[in-house]
């Protein structure tokens, strides 16, 4: 008992044991299957179309996916990642969602040194029991799907006027673009070096690109003081991409120019009363240069006397000399001023001004301005759009003496001005314009008004004109026409050519914007700013050879103003066409015996290239010693003519070659198919000569097919369906033998009487057409019971060669008309006679011979079965023989 509850105590515990290490290795399963992670990595390039398969999750693991209950994927959580793609959950096949992929949006620090771009997924397989944990990363790939780009629209470089050969000056606004690799920048050129620059490249530790501008050749700014060209930046893609920035090259000035006076000996005439402050002289000196270079400074020179510049005050900036003392009045006196035109680091200029004071008795007139248009120290402002006879000021002239004597007002300068008397006023006078005045010719005028009296004595009072712009210019371009060239073929964004426009206006007035007109197409672009005009696809000239479309010029003024110009694009051909036959192949209907060199049929071959890419020759690859073509029209001829019954169907190949480099070329075969004409007579085999015969037995029934006539014509259809007939008849009854037309067979058609020699004519005749040619035969049947002499049956045939068969060429045509019976047999009567002096002479010995004869008889139906002679055939037509009963040939 003891013993018995132990052993079961014992097998439960083992029981219990077993249960508890199954649950607790079954747990430890499912933890290591649920801690494995597995991972799968796919590339994909950026910008797929959504619903590209990127790959299955469910093939790659080899998962079986027919299981119950199914196997099911999952993403677990949205991430920014999953906005890319969508997973099939039955399939576990991951696809691009509906959002782009864009690489340097997704990633825009990933760079090709680092790990790139890179989407991270979590995907779980279900349910529980097939639990899993799949890594997906999905590398990103990059495409040249962005053009380089400058960070500016304009690039300005300063380049000093005295910067030597070969020196470089850097570019430092270079041109980015997002794409790594080679898809980035890979180079950069100037659309024009203006003969005086030149571009080289320079990159970094860092593979970062930097254009240097080198200097070809000697500056001057005063020759030329901007180069304005545009800087090209472009890809490593296929095809590059392009990026355009405006490069404006400054020519700074260098101070290699000194000051230099207009004139440098001026005279100035001064009354002795003239007041303090008047307007003597204005000096006017200049400098090339530019900026602080061209800054001019005015001085007296050191011989001046202190007295004399204190009573002549000059101007340091303007070079106005004014009065600034009192003079005497009485005495007349000459002052002589050395002025001198002072620029940074030069020798001075040197001007003399040569004052004459004159002596009067009373003062000058007095001059007193009342300005109507605009005016400030002085200085009158007008628009150039003021139209004729617009007023500029009123002056009065008072004269000192009080006499009443009268004063006249000059007006000395250029311009299109006019001082005239107020007709209402004495001594009043208005200064007006006569014409429209224009900023784009001059932008300023110097006037002066002079007062004279009766004595000579005068004064001057000064104005200044400034013309202000306004928008009345129309941008203007270089050329009205612009006829650019573009091979065919070419990459998309390619360069065509840079259209320059100019304004005279000022400021914003003057500034140009590039438009394409509503007739362009949509494949070119124009940039705004630069005027470059570039192509964004490939163009084909078999599509379209020209291209002819408007484009604008607009200025920036109010109101805007605009010009036109047309561009002509000429697409130039390259050889990218293969010539092309107008059928795949080509098949020719041709009668035999065509003439030699007569034209069997044209090939029909195009190119759609121009020029010499577009020139086609054709040869033939084969059968050129029977057939020549003619690259001219492409007739195909034949030698010599040609003979169906030899060939009846020539294949031909043709090949066509277009004159471009390399060549193109083209293949297609010929069928030259040969019609029968009917230039071949039946031939006949069986019989073969005229002197062959048969033996047939006179017992022979009629119907019996006897022999047959066989013939043969190497034409073909109707030129080749035979005809029998028979002719001519000799010997024994008329009508004994018929043909068959169809066959040739002959048959007895009555029993056989007579003995001896049968002939008969037969002609074989085509249904060739116009006419229908034929051949005769001559076919001997003797009829006896044996063959016993044949020396007598010999000399029967040649008496029938005597008959007259027709032995006139095929070509003649027919038969001639067929003779009469004793045309036939000449020698009936000879026969008749021997015949009955044959029946005598056996009448006699009849009676003597009846009982040999009976006891040959045995033997003599022996003799009657004797084997039949063939007649001598060709080895080919022996089974045209069939039923011959015994033949002897000679």
């Amino acid at each position: 008992m003891f013993n018995r509850k132990g052993t079961s105590l014992s097998s439960r515990g083992i029981t219990w044991g077993l249960c508890i290490l199954l649950l607790y290795t079954s747990s430890l399963s499912c933890f290591a299957n649920f801690s494995q992670a597995k991972e799968l990595v796919y590339k994909i390039k950026e910008g797929l179309p959504s619903g590209t398969l990127i790959g299955s999750v469910g093939s790659d693991l080899y998962l079986d996916l027919s299981l119950d209950p199914p196997v099911l994927f999952n993403l677990p959580q949205k991430k920014l990642s999953d906005q890319y793609v969508s997973l099939n959950s039955t399939t576990g096949e991951l696809f691009t969602s509906g959002n782009e992929i864009d690489r340097e949006t997704l990633c825009p620090d990933a760079s090709e040194h680092n790990q790139g771009c890179v989407l991270s997924l979590d995907v779980f397989v279900l349910p529980q029991r097939y639990f899993q944990l799949v890594k997906v990363k999905i590398l990103v790939e990059d495409v040249n799907d962005n053009r380089p780009r400058f960070p500016t629209g304009e690039i300005r470089v300063s380049v000093p006027e005295n910067t030597r050969v070969n020196a470089r000056f850097a570019v430092e606004q270079s041109a980015t673009d997002p794409d790594l690799g080679f898809h980035g920048v890979q180079t950069y050129w100037l659309v024009s070096d203006f003969g005086v620059f030149a571009l080289d490249v320079e990159e970094n530790e860092g593979g970062e690109l930097t254009p240097f501008l080198i200097v070809t050749n000697e500056l001057d700014r005063e020759r030329q003081g901007e180069y304005v060209t545009d800087i090209i930046a472009e890809d490593g893609g296929s095809p590059p991409l392009l990026g355009t920035a405006t490069l404006r090259i400054i020519i700074t000035d260098v101070n290699d120019n000194c000051p230099q006076f207009a004139e440098s000996q001026v005279n100035v005439t001064l009354y002795g009363n003239t007041t303090k402050g008047a307007h003597l002289s204005r000096l006017h000196a200049f400098d090339p240069d530019q900026g602080a270079n061209a800054v001019i400074s005015y001085a007296y020179s050191e011989r001046v006397p202190r007295e004399t510049r204190a009573l002549f005050h000059l101007d340091r900036v303007t070079g106005v000399i004014k009065l600034a003392g009192q003079i005497n009045t009485v005495t007349g006196k000459i002052y002589k001023l050395t002025v001198l035109a002072n620029g940074p680091g030069c020798i001075p200029a040197v001007a003399m001004v040569t004052v004459h004071v004159i002596r009067v008795a009373s003062g000058p007139p007095v001059i007193m301005p009342r300005y109507i248009a605009a005016e400030k120290d002085g200085v009158v402002t007008m628009k150039e759009s003021e139209p004729p006879l617009s007023p500029i000021a009123f002056f009065t002239v008072k004269n000192t003496d009080q006499r009443g004597q009268r004063t006249e007002c000059l007006l000395e300068g250029s311009g299109p001005f006019r001082l005239s008397p107020y007709k209402l006023f004495k001594n009043e006078y208005l200064l007006e314009t006569t014409e429209p005045l224009d900023y784009e010719q001059r932008q300023d005028y110097e006037l002066t008004i002079v007062a004279r009296n009766p004595k000579g004595l005068d004064i001057k009072a000064f104005v200044k004109i400034l013309v202000l712009d306004e928008n009345d210019n129309a941008p203007v371009f270089k050329q009205a026409l612009y006829e650019v060239s573009v091979e065919e073929n070419n990459p998309p964004n390619t360069f065509l050519t840079r259209l320059q426009a100019t304004d005279q206006d000022s400021e914003g007035r003057g500034e140009v914007i590039y438009l394409l007109g509503s007739d362009a197409p949509s494949i070119f672009l124009l940039d705004r700013l630069t005027g470059v005009l570039t192509v964004s696809t490939s163009l084909d000239r078999e599509e379209k050879q020209t291209y002819r479309f408007m484009v604008r010029a607009v200025d920036r003024g109010t109101p805007r103003r605009e010009s036109i110009a047309t561009v002509v694009i000429t697409v130039q051909d390259r050889n990218d066409n293969s010539p092309r036959f107008i059928n795949k192949d080509f098949t020719f209907f041709v009668p035999e015996n065509f003439p030699g060199f007569g034209e069997i049929g044209v090939l029909s071959v195009t190119d759609a290239d121009a020029g010499e890419n577009g020139w086609v020759a054709l040869s033939i690859l084969n059968g050129s010693d029977v057939f020549v073509i003619d690259t001219g029209r492409g007739a195909l001829r034949a030698r010599t003519p040609l003979d169906r019954e030899q060939q009846g169907t020539y294949y031909l190949w043709i090949e066509a070659v277009d004159g471009g480099e390399p060549a193109l070329s083209c293949v297609t075969m010929v069928t030259v198919l040969l019609l029968d004409v009917n230039d071949n007579p039946p031939v006949v085999l069986f019989p073969q000569s005229n002197q062959s015969y048969m033996l047939v037995l006179p017992s022979t029934l009629p119907g019996t097919s006897i022999t047959e006539v066989y013939a043969v014509d190497k034409d073909t259809g109707m030129n080749a369906v035979i005809a029998y007939s028979i002719v001519k008849r000799k010997g024994g009854e008329p009508g004994s033998f018929d043909i068959d037309p169809d066959t040739g067979n002959i048959t007895l058609k009555r029993e056989l009487s007579d003995r001896g020699l049968y002939s008969l004519l037969v002609k074989v005749s085509d249904h060739g057409q116009p006419e229908p040619l034929h051949s005769t035969v001559l076919v001997n049947l003797f009829v006896n019971e044996t063959v016993s002499n044949e020396s007598y049956i010999q000399s029967l045939l040649t008496r029938e060669a005597e008959i007259q068969i027709e032995e006139k060429p095929w070509y003649v045509g027919k038969l001639t008309e067929r003779p009469g019976r004793e045309e036939l047999y000449p020698c009936q009567p000879v026969l008749i006679a021997l015949s009955v002096t044959c029946l005598g002479l056996l009448s006699i010995v009849i009676t003597l011979t009846a009982y040999i004869c009976c006891k040959k008889l045995k033997k003599h139906q022996m003799k009657r079965l004797e084997v039949e002679i063939p007649l001598k055939m060709n080895g080919d037509s022996q089974e045209v023989g069939r039923k011959l009963m015994e033949i002897s040939n000679i």
